[in-house]
């Protein structure tokens, strides 16, 4: 039998104690629904909801069933990541990290010995049940080996960076990583120097302006920049031997740009606006037009608002994927974990007040009011549809107060203060204050989840459907998913999604929905947490 797992083997390893561990980490679905040969997994899935409709006072619940066909490649490509910002502290955590855990090298800590790992990665730091056993036991199995995902350590990473300065003086700068590791990594990173970056000053805050020594000609918008991204891509790509790379922005918070009609609210329009050089086309935007005419998937890491109308429209033509906005790692994550509790266990939470203060170059970059703005929006919007799904709580209109501050403060360096303080009614009259001090190391916990932004985007590249042949209507061609991959939520404050879809932000639905997808693709019922096989009997 063929397993789902990279390497197609159940590998023993050793635990910490010394033992062996034969607990298999692959597996294989024998079910009629699914197909397994050398080159695709074939599975034929019921997805099934409940339509609700309303006939005078009353909701009509009608369960649905739709059927559908996936297929996924199973060759996992030679992948390159191209970083927007690679030498910026997430940046070169990232390649820092990613080579240290190829290596597998470990080094000295005051706490003793610390071993390269991928922890904070869902991907790769975390499991999904398979199952239950005979014995009624759960069976997990890591969340890696569901599909046959690229493995970080493959990955060949490049980019571009506004500062020319070498990765291993960038890595210095960031004041990030231990001494001990940085010099494991020193001599491979002292050669990894980025390309030269867009730089359109009004876009970031003026404080940047001494970091931009390598940057492109030219300080607004024009298809001279698009095309030399391009070439960029395909140079990487020719260079390293590449099937596929996947860009992604980890660049500084932009301004929000204006959104006008003739300019940006169409695929046609933002080409000629491109073409004009109009000042409210950003850098990340002309990366991101670049990447889609390139057929490349682009992920933004920021929270501006870089898919403007005409962005999307172009990724919609041209079936190129895109996913964003801004990373969501430390308080936000909290907040949109700990709202759903409150709010789905029937406490009335009426106000949030969010506090942060910081001491990197993002924090620096933030200081300056329109940046400020981009990410206050990302970060205020996150309880929205937990809110509105509790109308015994909350009626129409009816909404937390919320409020988020974010100071520079040099001293703290990336190690991210977060302070929050959310207020809630409760029974009968009576209130519940519940205060978070969260200390974030932003840099190590925003690697990981570009390191799942990547394996997840690469892997829906390999990920077709069509609705299954039982009747007219029937799908005859598999298609992708839609452009705009909102399977990333779970990893972005402000989840971008398809225009008119709902926008997810609990965290456990977005979780779910990962996993669930995942599942489909090897013809795997979602799980559904009732095990009746434990209560009744």
């Amino acid at each position: 039998m063929t397993t789902n797992g990279i390497n197609g083997t159940n590998g023993a390893h050793a635990n910490g104690d010394g033992h062996i561990n034969t607990t298999p980490k692959t597996f294989v679905v024998n079910s009629p629904n699914v197909v397994y040969t050398d080159e695709e997994i074939r599975s034929k899935y019921t997805y099934r909801t409940t339509l609700c409709t309303v006939e005078g006072d009353n909701y009509v619940a009608v369960p649905k069933e739709t059927v559908y066909d996936f297929k996924v490649d199973r060759k996992v490509p030679k992948t390159g990541l191209m970083l927007v910002g690679w030498g910026g502290n997430n940046g070169t955590t990232v390649t820092a990290g990613i080579l240290a855990n190829k290596h597998k090298y470990s080094w000295a800590t005051k706490e003793g010995t610390q071993e390269a790992n991928y922890y904070g990665s869902v991907i790769m730091g975390s499991t999904i049940k398979l199952g239950i056993d005979a014995k009624g036991k759960d069976v997990n199995v890591p969340f890696h080996n569901v599909l046959p995902m690229v493995h970080p350590n493959d990955l060949v990473i490049g980019g571009w960076d506004i500062s020319g300065m070498p990765l291993d003086k960038a890595m210095d700068r960031a004041k990030v990583l231990q001494p001990t590791m940085k010099e494991l990594v020193r001599e491979e990173m002292s050669k990894m120097v980025p390309l030269p970056s867009i730089y359109y000053p009004d876009f970031i805050a003026a404080n940047q302006e001494n970091r931009a020594d390598n940057v492109l000609p030219g300080s607004k918008a024009s298809m001279e920049h698009v095309e030399q991204i391009r070439k960029d891509i395909r140079e990487f790509k020719a260079a390293n031997g590449l099937d596929k790379i996947i860009v992604l922005w980890t660049a500084n918070t932009e301004r929000y740009a204006d959104l006008i009609d003739g300019v940006n609210d169409t695929a046609d329009n933002l080409l000629k606006s491109i073409e004009a050089g109009h000042e409210e086309v950003s850098p990340s935007t002309i990366f991101a037009v670049a990447c889609v005419l390139e057929s490349t998937p682009f992920i933004n890491g920021s929270p501006q608002n870089t898919f403007v109308p005409g962005a999307i429209e172009l990724a919609e033509r041209h079936g190129a994927f895109i996913g964003g906005d801004d990373f969501k790692s430390g308080q936000t994550k909290m907040k949109s974990a700990l709202t759903d509790f409150l709010i789905n266990a029937g406490i009335k939470l009426t106000s949030i007040a969010s506090y942060n203060h910081l001491g990197n170059n993002d924090g620096y970059n933030l200081s300056s009011q329109k940046q400020f703005r981009s990410k206050e929006i990302s970060k205020s919007n996150v309880v929205d549809d937990m809110v509105a799904a509790n109308s015994v709580l909350y009626k129409e209109g009816e909404h937390p107060d919320h409020t988020v501050v974010i100071k520079y403060m040099p001293a703290v360096g990336d190690d991210k203060r977060a302070l929050d303080e959310y207020y809630a009614e409760i029974f009968c009259g009576g209130h519940q204050t519940i205060s978070l001090f969260n200390v974030c190391e932003d840099s190590l916990l925003a690697s990981p989840l570009i390191i799942d932004l990547v394996v997840i985007t690469e892997m829906m590249t390999r990920i077709q459907w069509k609705a299954a042949e039982t009747g007219a209507a029937a799908e005859k061609d598999f298609k992708h998913f839609h452009s705009v991959l909102s399977v990333l939520s779970y990893m972005l404050k402000a989840p971008l999604t398809p225009p008119g879809t709902p926008v997810v932000n609990a965290l456990a639905k977005q979780r779910a929905a990962l996993t669930n997808i995942f599942r489909a693709c090897v013809g795997l019922e979602p799980e559904s947490d009732m095990t009746l096989e434990h209560k009744l009997f």
